[in-house]
């Protein structure tokens, strides 16, 4: 009878090189290393023509295999390109080209209302304290600014009120040149009527290095089991509720590693966001403890920064209009790696019982083998001493 071949995805092979210099075979992850070369410097892709982001190809080189590191750019660039085309099914490219197409429309067309606004001024953008606490760089700064009121829920005071403010006029400004020309606009997802992508009109550079000089560095301590180690791209939208707006957001996960999700204000009175703990795929739709429900109340200019797997929605704005930027960060390594893992305890409430539960059964299991064992002994040994001789 012939065996059945597994239809589980293997992980390539790779070569590398031992301590001693001499090359061996290794199942890594894909064809990428599970951890990055820190020592290696990657090099600059910023004028390579890709499908991709070109900060994609500098994170993703430090990943690279050690007998790739020192190839030439265009060897790894094509070694990369590679491996993101075969995790983009045909679709993926299509859709991408058209979006690209579709952003040089905007571009082309529509004159900002506030140029200074799509280049990262921090002095301008960001209140003093959240500046000193990333100068600084240290768990013990983020933490001195930062508020924890619920397991992977932070919060703390981020952009000025002055940069709320243009920020909107902006958006609505766009909005405007949408309605006058009868754009056809996307919006941020597929729940949303209202709302703008802020990459789709000019903000893609200075989104990216908010996530990259303001968010992987608060990331990187809190979420670097989900990928904050290693956040690579973005997608950046505003959401709008109120009267004739999107009234509320339902229970929902987002497409992101870790989301930012700031309040930039107008008056409005409810739209709270609920949260009901994090969940892998499997558990997705597990009930939530009392310890994982939590409320946010939103306030302008503050931040909240969690899991993009933590649950959560948004209760109905009951009046006036409320303005929220979001940034969706993700990581293209994460995801990767992601695939071969079946153990996500580490964050996900239901996997973690479960492994909680599996160890104390081990242990109840131990105990009653162990006690077993003792008793045996016990009765072995009074066993032996009925059976002596009288002295």
């Amino acid at each position: 009878m012939k065996r059945r071949r597994s239809s589980r995805r293997k992980a390539p092979v790779t070569r590398r090189e031992n301590d001693d210099g001499e090359g061996k075979e290794s199942k890594q992850n894909g064809r990428l290393m599970v951890r990055p070369n820190n020592n290696h410097v990657p090099q600059n892709y910023n004028d390579l023509e890709s499908n991709f982001p070109s900060q994609i190809f500098t994170h993703m080189e430090t990943y690279l295999p050690i007998n790739m590191l020192n190839v030439p750019r265009n060897d790894k660039a094509n070694y990369i390109r590679h491996i993101l085309n075969d995790y983009l099914p045909p679709q993926q490219h299509t859709r991408d080209k058209k979006r690209r197409e579709y952003r040089q429309k905007i571009l082309s067309n529509y004159k900002p209302l506030h140029k200074k606004l799509y280049t990262l001024d921090p002095s301008k953008f960001f209140v003093p304290t959240f500046l000193k606490a990333i100068k600084k760089n240290t768990e013990q700064s983020f933490r001195s600014i930062i508020s924890e009121p619920s397991p992977g829920i932070f919060t703390f005071e981020m952009l000025q009120p002055r940069f709320c403010e243009l920020l909107v006029s902006e958006v609505e400004n766009f909005e405007k040149w949408v309605n006058a020309t009868k754009f056809q606009v996307i919006r941020p997802s597929t729940i949303n009527k209202y709302g703008v992508v802020l990459d789709d009109f000019g903000f893609q550079t200075m989104l990216d290095k908010l996530m990259k000089d303001f968010i992987s560095p608060l990331s990187k301590v809190f979420f670097a089991e989900i990928g904050g180690t290693t956040l690579d791209s973005h997608h950046g939208f505003i959401v709008e509720y109120g009267e004739d707006k999107d009234i509320d957001m339902g229970f929902h996960v987002d497409d992101a590693e870790v989301t930012l999700n700031v309040c930039l204000g107008r008056q409005f009175s409810g739209g709270e966001l609920f949260f009901r703990g994090m969940r892998c795929d499997q558990h997705l739709h597990t009930i939530s403890h009392p310890e994982e429900i939590y409320d946010y109340f939103h306030f302008p200019g503050r931040a909240v920064l969690h899991h993009g797997r933590h649950r959560h929605g948004a209760r109905a704005t009951t009046s006036g209009n409320r303005f929220n930027l979001l940034l969706w960060c993700r990581s293209s390594v994460f995801r990767q790696m992601k695939t071969y893992k079946t153990d996500f305890s580490g964050w996900c409430g239901v996997c973690y019982q479960e492994k909680k539960n599996m160890l104390l059964k081990s242990i109840d299991e131990t105990e009653l083998k162990i006690a077993n064992r003792i008793y045996g002994l016990q009765a072995l040994s009074k066993g032996k001493g009925k059976g002596k001789a009288p002295a």
